[in-house]
């Protein structure tokens, strides 16, 4: 480890020498990469050099004591020979986590797909109670959100709700939302006050940036149509909104959400190109053998990952067992606690693997 720890801080500093040459600022590109590296090994760096601060007074602590000449002297060193220890335990333990491999997506931002599905109306308010939980959730993260396209039932809800996220880490955090999200509780449409089950599934892409995918516009096919409200009400006069298929494939993408063609099928190749790229990855993913692979992050996007109970007011996480009495406060967008719980099995199951 200490071999590891060594080479990270040389390659700290050289990025940091780098940073501040006049020549790197002069190509953008360049200076982003280098500064997002420095920045992604900022944290192990300074936790490693506390480390070699302990570890120098746990070896002068011990000399105190070995040599014995000052009574008082060596029962100081003892005491703080003590604290240092387990200090040093507590900072391996640190450091093993921020050692392992990053995942380079999590620094981007990321595209959010809400589906109603079984369960009739009450599955596309459920969509629109999960969206309306990350907005929420956003605000306290001071992240912003681009609406993509949407489309509104009748009864309130969404059949369907695709929108962006961007901010800090977001992709890191949000990762674990992606699966089959139940809820169970009595329908506003029922009458007869039973508890139903009913189901949205979500889907988090990160961003694809340019460079990772090159999409042939041969490989297009986009066709404009007139935007339409619930019920099929035209709410434009003009051919805005846009439909994109992925010819190799038959992938299709619609966005009407916006006035302008234009900004229709930014958006929907958007869209398009992170699906791609996520296709991609999970076709890489699938290579690898099951002890390498995550179930709390990459697990089948159709598996059931969470239950919303309202009777009961209790959210249970699936993937890790966990269960919390304090529904309302997280449908209302306190997720750090169970996001905290998925991140620290997420790195308890890569450390074991790592083993």
């Amino acid at each position: 480890m200490l071999e590891r720890l060594q080479q990270i801080e040389k390659r700290y500093t050289e990025l940091c020498d780098q940073l501040i040459d006049p020549a790197l600022a002069q190509n953008v590109e360049k200076y982003r990469e280098v500064s997002k590296e420095q920045s992604s090994l900022e944290e192990t760096v300074k936790a490693y050099t506390v480390y070699k601060d302990v570890l120098k007074t746990i070896s002068e602590d011990e000399e105190v004591i070995a040599e014995g000449e000052d009574k008082e002297l060596s029962e100081l060193a003892e005491a703080e020979l003590a604290e240092m220890l387990e200090k040093k335990t507590s900072l391996e333990d640190d450091l093993k986590v921020l050692m392992l491999p990053k995942d380079p997506n999590d620094s981007k931002n990321v595209i959010v797909e809400i589906r109603a599905g079984t369960g009739g109306d009450e599955a596309g308010i459920f969509a629109g109670d999960l969206y309306r939980m990350y907005i929420r959730f956003s605000e306290r993260k001071r992240w912003k959100i681009d609406m993509l396209s949407s489309s509104p039932q009748g009864v309130g809800g969404f059949k369907e709700i695709i929108f962006m996220m961007s901010g800090e880490n977001v992709y890191g955090i949000m990762k674990y939302e992606s699966g089959v999200h139940r809820v169970q509780r009595v329908p506003k449409t029922e009458t007869q006050g039973r508890v139903h089950t009913s189901a949205a599934s979500v889907v988090v892409l990160p961003e694809a940036e340019e460079v990772e995918l090159k999409i042939d516009p041969n490989d297009l096919k986009i066709d404009v149509y007139r935007s339409s409200g619930p019920g099929g009400q035209s709410v434009n006069t003009t051919d805005s909104a846009v439909r994109i298929t992925y010819i190799p494939t038959g992938m299709v993408v619609t966005c009407q959400d916006e006035k302008s063609q234009h900004k229709n099928r930014t958006k929907a190749l958007k869209v398009l190109t992170a699906r791609l790229l996520e296709q991609k990855h999970r076709e890489e993913q699938e290579k690898l053998s099951e002890s390498r692979r995550s179930m709390v992050s990459t697990g089948d996007r159709s598996a059931k990952i969470r239950t919303y109970n309202f009777p009961q007011g209790r959210l249970t996480d699936h993937r890790i067992s966990l269960t919390l009495y304090r529904l309302n406060e997280i449908i209302d967008g306190d997720l750090d606690e169970v996001v905290t719980k998925l991140n620290q099995a997420d790195q308890a199951e890569l450390l074991k693997n790592a083993g």
